[in-house]
């Protein structure tokens, strides 16, 4: 059981606080290899995941709500108490539910890591370039909402541990399998060396269209950045460019949309919706 350290705050002066201080200072985050988990859903499923959990802010009124799941955890946690109007003004929207959290960003896992402990027919999703965090928040939780067993993600790629890449994947990210690959070009290649098929959702191919694509073997699904979508070196590198097919003018859609079509349909062809 948890050792809880209770103490009411009237600020965030104190060194303790700075990762509530700094919330929108990500690289300082970066550096520190924290993330800020904002909300309660997010806030609970952090508690209830492996991610070492360092502090908890709410306000006293919601104290024993949460404190079954900060004494469930086996680490130490300071929590911190402070009125919600304060803590509405520390984040800077009048809807925020006023529960935040800080935890420990873990080691993520290396692409061999990936692949010894996902079964076939392994899912595995890939974005480039992909540099909004909403955006990416939102392509982890539709892959968690799919059953994608890990998300890779390329050099060009913002973090998906920014708060609020945590925010719109609604904590989904703390069940995320995550490999932060220094390569794209080559980590593809090593998964397609591995027998991984490697499908990158392009709008602009009259090659293959989505339900025409066999999604039922092990297969990656690469997704590019919200404007110029996937390099051709990424695509060059690719088993096959698959498209959605669209009515009308639309010739894109957003890459979180994009993300649940692909995701949905390689779940369809599994059995599994």
């Amino acid at each position: 059981m948890s050792q809880l350290t209770i103490q009411k705050i009237t600020d965030f002066d104190g060194p303790e606080l700075a990762p509530y201080r700094t919330m929108r200072r990500s690289a300082e985050h970066a550096k520190e290899g924290i993330l800020v988990a904002e909300g309660d859903k997010v806030v609970q499923r952090l508690l209830e995941s492996h991610f070492q959990v360092i502090s908890v802010v709410l306000p006293e009124n919601r104290l024993e709500e949460f404190r079954p799941h900060m004494e469930s955890r086996p680490e130490p946690i300071h929590v911190y108490l402070a009125e919600r109007k304060f803590l509405v003004t520390l984040v800077g929207i009048e809807l925020f539910q006023g529960v935040l959290a800080v935890g420990k960003i873990p080691r993520t896992f290396s692409l061999a890591d990936l692949l010894a402990q996902s079964p076939s027919p392994r899912l595995f999703a890939t974005v480039e370039g992909l540099t909004n965090a909403e955006n990416i928040g939102l392509l982890v939780r539709n892959c968690a909402a799919f059953g994608t067993q890990g998300l890779i993600v390329s050099p060009t790629c913002c973090s998906p541990f920014l708060r609020r890449a945590v925010r719109n994947s609604m904590g989904t990210i703390f069940q995320m399998p995550v490999v932060e690959t220094p390569d794209l070009i080559r980590s593809l290649g090593e998964l397609r060396a591995a027998g991984v098929r490697c499908l990158a959702a392009h709008p602009h191919t009259n090659r293959t269209t989505l339900t025409q694509a066999d999604f039922t073997r092990d297969c990656c699904l690469v997704f590019g950045s919200e404007g110029r979508g996937i390099s051709p070196e990424v695509l060059a590198v690719c088993d096959q460019a698959v498209a959605i097919p669209m009515a009308g003018q639309v010739d894109s859609l957003n890459v979180g949309a994009a993300a649940a079509v692909f995701l949905y349909e390689a779940s369809r062809q599994r059995g599994k919706m």
